[in-house]
């Protein structure tokens, strides 16, 4: 006997009902649903991202309290962050490049421990800051004072200034095959060693991972396919926030990568959660995933172990993959797919840096025939 379909209730219905909570007002946010929306930003926003936004209005509270005397609130006023901007950017004058951070403070944070070292920061550093405080705002829903047009003026054209002194900002070297080789010559086959040479060739083959997306790897997106290679599924990365996984998120870790992967999953017992896991000084493996520090320092150490220079970092795997496919003549489409880039701006610098080693036009002069042309 077919089960009658159960009735389900009007809109009237559920408005006549007299439910025991206070009703919302359809114009604003609830504090308890503001707060949880706050979380699920935060919770979305990688490890390493919060950390630098954390970092930076730390940097902001502490120049703001040495510089005014005071606590630091929102709406900043914009003479406030133009004087950010002319406290840490340089400018070109008749006794050199100065900027106006006072020496006392400037030391002061320094030993504070809010700044690395005295003297303006990079100029990639002043614009993150300003960006992060401009984010500030538009979470706290508060007048921006980053895009009046006084600041928008000065930022570009302290962009102008730097450019025109040919002040670039600094990149990490990128990590191409051969210093990779030098590198992956430095893992030996104890635990760490094989974990290593695992992560490397991982984040090195897979595309140019992100450090973050090398921390984030565990077993269950790691599928194992015909003549021992492996595909892994990017479900969260920096251009994929939404989980949905399309064809393109879904990377080939093969060859020597594979190789490396089979050897550290067998040396580790490792079966599910992180792939890559803290090892701890007596040898042993823990549950805990490596961090984006940690893996940093691994790329670091390793590079000075192998005597190929202390100027690589974690981001040099991913600028040496794209520069390396350049090298070899790789199509620009297919190294895309595989470093997940949308904008061909940032990958096609490294591309063309990695082509122009091998460019025939740059290298006829060197040409002992000339080629002929019939009339």
């Amino acid at each position: 006997m077919k089960k009658p379909a159960e009735k389900v209730p009007s809109s009237k219905a559920l408005l006549s009902l007299k439910l025991d909570h206070a009703l919302l007002d359809p114009g604003q946010l609830s504090g308890m649903a503001e707060e949880a929306a706050q979380d699920l930003m935060a919770e979305g926003e990688s490890d390493n991202t919060r950390l630098a936004y954390r970092a930076a209005m730390r940097y902001w509270a502490a120049w703001y309290g040495a510089r005014f005397g005071s606590q630091l609130e929102l709406p900043v006023p914009v003479p406030v962050v133009v004087q950010f901007i002319v406290d840490h950017a340089e400018r070109s004058t008749k006794a050199g490049l100065v900027h106006q951070l006072p020496p006392e403070i400037d030391a002061a944070l320094v030993e504070a421990g809010f700044k690395g070292k005295k003297g303006a920061p990079a100029l990639n550093t002043v614009m993150h800051r300003v960006s992060v405080l401009s984010m500030a705002h538009h979470l706290a829903k508060q007048p921006n004072p980053c895009t009046d047009s006084v600041v928008k003026a000065l930022l570009s054209k302290t962009r102008k200034a730097y450019a025109k002194r040919n002040a670039t900002p600094h990149k990490q070297r990128a990590l191409t095959k051969e210093p990779l080789e030098a590198v992956l010559d430095t893992c030996d086959d104890s635990l760490k060693g094989k974990r290593d040479r695992a992560l490397l060739l991982f984040a090195w083959s897979s595309g140019g991972r992100r450090r973050s997306e090398v921390s984030e790897a565990v077993f269950e997106n790691l599928r194992r396919v015909d003549e021992g290679d492996y595909l892994y599924t990017l479900a969260n990365s920096k251009t994929n926030h939404t989980g949905k996984v399309k064809p393109e998120d879904v990377k080939p870790v093969v060859g020597m990568a594979a190789e490396a992967m089979e050897a550290w999953l067998k040396a580790s017992g490792i079966s599910s959660g992180p792939l890559f896991r803290r090892i701890n000084k007596a040898g042993h493996l823990g549950d805990d995933a490596l961090t984006g520090t940690a893996i940093r320092d691994i790329v670091k150490a390793r590079c000075a172990l192998a005597g190929v220079g202390d100027d690589f970092s974690a981001h040099s795997l991913r600028s040496g993959f794209v520069t390396e496919a350049g090298r070899q003549n790789m199509p620009l489409q297919e190294t895309m797919a595989m470093t997940g880039h949308r904008s061909m701006d940032v990958v096609t610098g490294y591309f063309r840096a990695g082509a122009a080693q091998v460019s025939a036009v740059a290298r006829m002069m060197d040409a002992r025939t000339r080629p002929t042309r019939d009339d």
